[in-house]
């Protein structure tokens, strides 16, 4: 169990494919043992076997995160397998249906903003509260949440999407509470937009990799201890919202 005293453990949801396999692979570049969350079971096999393959000391958990039964069984894996965690990075969303006005907010699907709440925000907390004894563990624990600047008031960007953009929104506040909560603890929070990246999330129609989109979470799941807390960041610093 070598691991438990020297090697810094991260766990990315939703981390089979896209920015969530990207930011699993940025974090196990930097030498962090790589918890893979993902439901299902085939694809998560697959992305740990990739992640081996690219040197990355990497283990399955299996996570819903709609379920609070399966966010406390992620973190027995990962206290069995690893005995604290160092960074939580919370990238598993979902945009929701879209098609026939289910986004348009005067003819919006109640049960398309049920569902893209239920994994984008409250999915949020269950895993964040199912792992956080695990982090108080760990002597610079990083928690990000994957947002997105379509959330922004501000900036209102993108399309107009009634459920997923809102949710994003409320993933920021969120952040912020937990910042504020967990203010005089060693626990980092922060919201992180990743930009518009060509994955199956989006039809690959982004013009930035993968990559490129997991950048500004590797940045802040690795900030020094005076670090920025409760912040909403891209890649060119502060996101307005």
């Amino acid at each position: 169990m070598g691991r438990v005293n020297d090697t810094k453990t991260a766990l990315v949801t939703g981390a089979n494919k896209g920015i969530g396999y990207a930011v699993a692979a940025g974090l196990g570049a930097l030498g962090f043992t790589v918890a893979v969350g993902a439901r299902d079971d085939a694809r998560r096999a697959e992305a740990v076997g990739r992640l081996r393959t690219a040197g990355v000391d990497a283990f399955g958990v299996a996570l819903d995160v709609t379920s609070e039964d399966s966010a406390a069984e992620a973190a027995a894996t990962v206290e069995r397998t690893a005995g604290r965690l160092d960074v939580l990075v919370n990238n598993a969303g979902i945009s929701g249906r879209y098609d026939g006005g289910a986004q348009d907010p005067t003819t919006l699907d109640l049960d398309v903003l049920r569902t893209v709440l239920d994994t984008n925000v409250f999915g949020v907390v269950r895993v964040t509260n199912a792992m956080l004894p695990l982090l108080r563990r760990a002597p610079a624990p990083r928690i990000v949440n994957m947002s997105s600047n379509m959330g922004s008031l501000t900036l209102a960007t993108g399309p107009v999407l009634a459920a997923y953009a809102p949710s994003k929104t409320m993933l920021n506040s969120i952040t912020t509470q937990y910042a504020r909560r967990l203010a005089d603890t060693n626990v980092i929070v922060n919201a992180a937009c990743p930009g518009w990246v060509a994955t199956d999330f989006t039809n690959f129609a982004g013009p930035r990799t993968p990559e490129q989109g997991a950048a500004i979470a590797l940045r802040l799941a690795t900030l020094p201890d005076d670090g920025p807390r409760g912040g909403f960041f891209d890649d060119n610093g502060i996101v307005p919202w």
